[in-house]
């Protein structure tokens, strides 16, 4: 079977598995999403930003167990761009990246979506030059069987990182106007204002911490659910009531620490996967990273939850409140710089289920290089789209090394695969399954996963600065190179 008769065989099967087999006429409707330009106030300003909206005006979307995901995507933005349902295992075409099987959505246009859901915390951004810094990003909850039974209220945390500047000139002064492997980026128009942001080193950002490189961009606001610590969000908790925190970092290039001061949760699944209990007060959270967390709110307290900026004192986030609960006003920025970003959480993972135990049938290596000057991240040496791609057959067990040889960590995302964390700097480990992992400085991580999805599928740095400039590769099945 040649590529083109697959690529439409794979979709029409996925639609009908998605419809449970009785076609259209007898199946639900799908869920309505547009891809909006929607205004939100940040510290007194009006922000253009962008979302994806419901048509009751929430964001994203949430399956109940055993619903399929059945959603018509319209572009309202009036330019092109893609969203990508991240933590799903999508087949090829209904990724949510453009290629040369994969178009854009066009300004106007709408777009079907329909495959079976993998459950847990995960969700759905634009892959598209810029707009993910413009905040096209929302939640997608796929909720199972046993969270229903569970008597446990729910609270989703949407990250992001703010600024008022465009992105387009953000990245252009990163890079001094020129773009890696001679792209010109399609960067976002019309979403940001022309008021330049903090100077390198003035605020969160442009700063270096224990000879590394630290959040090479100084933003103006850090967000929980659109908001920041001087209007945070209150959610009211029941009387000792358990909550279930899902907590995502959607920010474009910021990794925090989440902090529930003298409050403990258990860790109860990453990156939408089930891990072994483990309990605490402060968990790190990396781009596109998802953390579940269960914690009791006692009666008449207010517990905040706070996430800060690596090495930095800025923070955001929002309060969990038992009836009656006093809440007290939260500052912006915490009294010490928080440390980098570590893997000393990676190393105590357990996967609830893990891959099934069998030997790799291919191995690759991939370098992970670059700088701030001139301002390109690399693979083996090469950017984007000139790096070399590992090449897989359908059935095969990978292991995918990447070793980190450049002075900034970086949060490394698998589209189409879970993989499961499988060695740590040189040490076995029989770590989570999740979809994106930090590669740290001057280190290595190696991921297993079965190829079962057959496509490109792009391996890359969810710093979304890192990707832009080089930092990208697909893992690419035979037959479609």
């Amino acid at each position: 079977m040649d590529r083109r008769r697959f690529l439409a065989g794979t979709a029409g099967a996925t639609l009908a598995a998605a419809l449970g087999g009785h076609g259209a006429a007898g199946a639900q409707p799908p869920t309505a999403l547009a891809v909006e330009r929607r205004t939100i106030e940040v510290r007194g300003r009006a922000a253009p930003v962008f979302g994806i909206l419901r048509p009751d005006g929430g964001h994203g979307l949430e399956l109940g167990p055993g619903e399929p995901f059945r959603v018509e995507l319209a572009n309202r933005i009036g330019e092109p761009t893609i969203v990508h349902w991240h933590g799903q295992r999508a087949p090829y075409l209904q990724d949510g990246v453009a290629d040369a099987n994969r178009p854009l959505l066009a300004a106007g246009a709408v777009q079907p979506y329909a495959f079976a859901p993998t459950p847990g915390t995960h969700w759905m951004h634009a892959h598209h030059g810029l707009h993910e810094q413009a905040l096209l990003a929302a939640p997608l909850i796929v909720r199972t069987a046993e969270d229903a039974r569970a008597d446990m209220q729910e609270a989703t945390v949407l990250l992001h990182d703010f600024t008022f500047r465009d992105p387009a000139e953000i990245l252009a002064d990163l890079t001094g106007g020129a773009m890696a492997g001679g792209h010109a980026m399609h960067a976002m128009h019309g979403a940001a204002g022309a008021e330049p942001a903090a100077a390198p080193g003035e605020a969160a950002g442009g700063h270096a911490m224990h000879g590394m490189d630290l959040n090479d961009v100084a933003y103006d606001a850090f967000l929980a659910n659109d908001r920041t610590l001087d209007d945070p969000l209150v959610v009211p908790v029941e009387r000792g009531g358990r909550v279930r925190l899902r907590l995502i970092n959607g920010a474009a290039s910021s990794a925090f620490w989440i902090d529930l001061g003298a409050h403990r949760a258990t860790l109860a699944a990453v990156d939408g996967m089930a891990v072994e209990p483990l309990a605490g007060s402060t968990f790190p959270l990396t781009p596109a990273q998802r953390l579940d967390l269960v914690l009791e709110v006692p009666a008449g307290v207010a517990v905040p939850v706070l996430a800060q900026l690596e090495g930095a004192r800025s923070r955001t986030g929002l309060v969990l409140a038992a009836p009656g609960a006093p809440v007290a006003r939260l500052e912006d920025e915490a009294r010490e710089a928080a440390p980098p970003v570590d893997l000393g959480l990676e190393a105590r993972l357990r996967a609830i289920a893990p891959l099934p135990a069998r030997p790799a049938d291919a191995r690759f290596t991939l370098e992970l290089g670059g700088g701030m000057a001139p301002y390109a991240w690399s693979i083996d040496g090469q950017l984007w789209p000139d790096a070399a791609r590992p090449t897989v057959r359908a059935g095969q067990r990978v292991h995918v090394t990447m070793t980190n040889r450049s002075a900034m960590a970086h949060p490394m995302h698998l589209h189409g695969h879970p993989f499961q964390v499988v060695e740590l700097n040189g040490k076995p480990l029989a770590g989570a399954v999740r979809d994106t992992v930090l590669v740290p400085i001057m280190g290595s991580v190696t991921v297993a996963f079965d190829a079962d999805n057959p496509g490109r599928w792009p391996l890359h740095c969810h710093n979304l600065y890192h990707m832009l400039t080089g930092m990208m590769t697909e893992v690419v099945y035979e037959g479609f190179a």
